[in-house]
């Protein structure tokens, strides 16, 4: 079997097919059923939360079912009204009215279909992600300060601030029948997943938000409490549309408004159904990848529907596309199928439905509102350092209004990008040894000329002078500033070193011209390094002693003199290897070490791989200190639960990735040539027991997949393994997936959707990644080139 693309292989294989209708409409039948029993509820919680007819959430829910669920571009996405709209329209309500609110939405739609005309749909995902996540988190802070004076038995007002201010006066008039039923639903809803034992797994099968409202409407009807219900009028005085009436450029900015925030909360949830599925699932029953543009377009049908209609805003629900996912649907069946039982429940169950207590209703949306403040998405802005962008887009969110908070978040994003690169340190130091050390720490443009000229002029005519570079760019004023000093520093007897980060020497004084500031070079560069591995490569330094430089020949000199017995003891080289790190390394690591040291440690993968000295995980993975809980052991294997082992590191070290550093995602890397691998091909039955083969003996399961003629062979960017060991290296990596799927933390936060499992194979020989997407018999061996694209 040929390895294809993803979007060839989706093509080809899509759940889709007219083969199989029948044998799909089961599966996509129970998911609709499951996604309209969380549907239902946050469908009139949202219309609550806006201020509209409760009715609109249930038209919004069953049209983005039923005509976004038929035209739109990613099958297994279910929308419908979601809490990223909710402020947007309750402001737009409270302004302009509901029937206005309701034109808005038409034009939104109509804008959407002209940005899905235009192709225009991957440009929306070019939004910083922490100003995406700022949004919805301010979007979720505002929903839960309104909905907590419903709890509570009030009346919310009309912005954050004011709802904060009214709280003092709210607690001091606690109506106890609201806050109970509240307190309640919340019960319910946050501990529904965890009942324990076989009832438990039994009842978890019903939606968590379905059994909080439900319990709370049974305990307030048998109670007989007075509280404010759901009041579905009759259908005959829904309110329709009416032509828009406001200040025009109001008007504009309630539709882009709109558009913007709907558009890129489709989007990401598109992108996210992807991801879940591809995790989840294999090539063989995967329906075919998201068409970002026909998604936007079918965003924008259902938003001209629903407005017409008298519908909430219309945008895809990752909560519900989740469910929808993890109910096993198959295709866009079970998203319009989801639309048709809203439409029934609206038309059937009205007496029902006006039974629901609003108190429960709006502690249903104030979780899901507190929920959309992610601690994930707070660990991955914080390491990346983008807090900025997430704490002032919140604040200005909260404060002014989603699209004044989306507007200061970009500028904030902006000004963030312009301070790193403009941002450059340059300082001088005199070691003990007389030598002036520079180091310039970021990109060398025109705006650090002045700095850099000022400490060049500080150092001594006479003196030895050491420039070390760290940064990526040199534009062409500050080549000319360096290379100027140089000439003059050596014109007077000085003399110099330019060097990398690592202290490695990248260029020397000369008359050789090396590369110039287009191409990320040094004054008078002598050759390219390949920081930071320029140290390591020394081991493999063949050239002539007279072709080395002095300040070589003297320090090499001085370590065989220093260490001449410990070095025929191989001891010299750790110890030279120490004593270069002390000198070049720590310098530069020693601030970061110390904040991990402060701050603990905070990977975000769990990177198992083989014990091989060939592979360096943090040269292969571009990472640094704190980026990956790594794991090595000889054949990269992952003994599976229950196993016959005397060795429970493994499972103790995934065990506490998972669980206690809650990793995001945990690949297995294999590689060419393995040893172990060999090893199991070349073994003979009856041979003495030793440690080494009874921790192969975890290996065997690979070794009886390769052999299996129900699984197909790998291909390795189109062609087929060199050789059985590499059909068996490629084969253990699948075959290790399979057992960390056994382990119960992995299957946990897999069912939960917040881990990835990633295959990973290295050709030593041809110092190549390919990242492996397995399926149940078929590899698709994806290789990557040096900047990262798809090949």
């Amino acid at each position: 079997m040929t390895a294809t693309s993803p979007d060839t292989a989706s093509g080809v294989r899509t759940a889709t097919s007219p083969t199989r209708p029948r044998k799909d409409l089961p599966a996509d039948l129970s998911a609709s059923v499951a996604v309209f029993l969380i549907a239902l509820p946050l469908s009139l919680g949202i219309a609550l939360a806006t201020g509209a007819p409760l009715q609109a959430g249930l038209v919004a829910a069953a049209v983005g079912g039923i005509v976004a669920g038929r035209l739109g571009g990613a099958p297994l996405q279910v929308s419908g009204p979601a809490a990223g709209l909710t402020v947007v329209t309750a402001e737009l309500i409270q302004r302009y009215g509901w029937r206005t609110t309701c034109a808005i939405t038409v034009l939104a739609g109509v804008c959407q279909l002209a940005l899905a005309a235009l192709r225009t749909a991957r440009s929306a995902l070019m939004v910083s992600p922490a100003i995406v996540h700022g949004m919805l988190a301010g979007i979720g802070v505002t929903i839960a300060l309104a909905q907590l004076h419903i709890v509570l038995g009030g009346t919310p007002q009309s912005s954050a601030v004011a709802n904060v201010k009214g709280l003092p006066a709210q607690l001091a008039d606690l109506h106890p029948a609201s806050l109970g039923i509240s307190l309640l639903t919340m019960l319910v809803l946050l501990g529904w997943t965890r009942l324990p034992g076989k009832p438990g797994r039994a009842l978890r099968k019903v939606p968590a938000a379905l059994a909080a409202v439900t319990a709370a409407t049974t305990v307030a009807a048998l109670a007989g409490l007075t509280l404010p219900r759901v009041d579905l009028p009759s259908w005959r005085s829904h309110a329709l549309p009416e032509l828009p009436q406001g200040p025009v450029l109001g008007l504009i900015a309630a539709v882009l408004t709109i558009t913007l925030v709907g558009s890129v909360e489709s989007l990401l949830s598109a992108v996210a159904t992807d991801k879940l599925i591809a995790s989840e699932r294999g090539t063989e029953n995967r329906p075919p990848r998201a068409d970002l543009d026909r998604e936007l377009r079918g965003q924008g049908a259902a938003n001209i529907v629903s407005g017409a209609l008298g519908g909430l805003p219309v945008t895809g629900v990752a909560v519900r596309s989740v469910a929808n996912v993890k109910s096993g649907a198959v295709t866009r069946r079970s998203s319009m199928l989801h639309g048709f039982w809203v439409l029934l429940a609206a038309g059937l169950f009205v007496p029902v439905l006006d039974l629901i207590p609003l108190a429960a209703l709006a502690a249903l949306v104030m979780a899901v509102g507190v929920q959309m403040v992610s601690i994930t998405h707070l660990r991955n802005v914080t390491r990346h350092r983008e807090i900025l962008v997430y704490g002032a887009t919140i604040v200005a969110v909260v404060l002014g209004g989603v699209l004044e908070g989306v507007a200061i978040g970009i500028a904030v994003a902006v000004a963030v990008a312009l301070h790193r690169v403009a941002r450059t340190r340059i300082t001088l130091e005199e070691l003990d040894s007389g030598v002036h050390l520079v180091c310039a720490r970021g990109q060398l443009t025109f705006l650090a000329v002045p700095r850099l000229s000022r400490v060049l002029n500080q150092i001594p005519a006479y003196g030895h002078a050491v420039v070390e570079l760290d940064g990526s760019f040199m534009d062409h004023a500050a080549y000319e500033t360096l290379q100027d000093w140089q000439d003059s520093h050596l014109a007077h007897g000085g003399s110099l070193e330019v060097t990398g980060r690592s202290g490695a020497r990248i260029s020397e004084a000369g008359p050789e011209s090396g590369p110039g500031p287009d191409h990320g070079g040094s004054p008078r560069a002598a050759h390219h390094c390949c920081r930071p591995w320029t140290p390591w490569q020394n081991h493999c330094d063949h050239r002539p002693t007279g072709a080395r430089t002095a300040s070589e020949a003297e320090r090499t000199a001085f370590e065989e003199a220093a260490a001449p017995a410990s070095r025929k003891r191989g001891a010299g080289q750790l110890a030279s290897g120490i004593s270069a790190f002390q000198r070049d390394t720590a310098p530069r690591v020693r601030e970061e070490l110390a904040r991990l040291a402060r701050e603990g440690q905070r990977p975000s993968q769990l990177f198992l791989t083989c014990a091989d000295s060939r592979l360096v995980t943090s040269m292969i993975t571009a990472s640094g200190p704190g980026d990956l809980f790594t794991v090595r052991n000889v054949g990269n294997l992952v003994p599976p639960p229950g196993a016959e082992s005397t060795d429970d590191s493994v499972a103790a070290a995934i065990e506490y990735a998972v669980d206690v550093l809650k990793v995001d995602s945990i690949t297995v890397c294999g590689h060419s040539g393995c040893g172990a691998m060999q090893a199991l091909l070349s073994s003979v039955p009856g041979a003495p027991v030793t440690p080494l083969r009874r921790w192969l003996r975890h290996g065997l399961p690979s070794l009886e997949r390769m052999a299996s003629r129900h699984h197909a062979w790998a291909r390795i960017s189109g062609r087929l393994p060199a050789d059985a060991v590499e059909q068996l290296c490629l084969t253990n990596v699948v075959q290790q997936l399979e057992h960390l799927r056994a382990h119960e933390s992995v299957a946990r936060r897999l069912a939960e959707g917040t881990l990835e499992l990633h295959g990973m194979y290295f050709h030593v020989g041809e110092a190549q990644a390919y990242l492996l997407s397995a399926g149940e018999d078929f590899f698709d061996c994806r290789v990557f080139d040096s900047v990262g694209q798809h090949v």
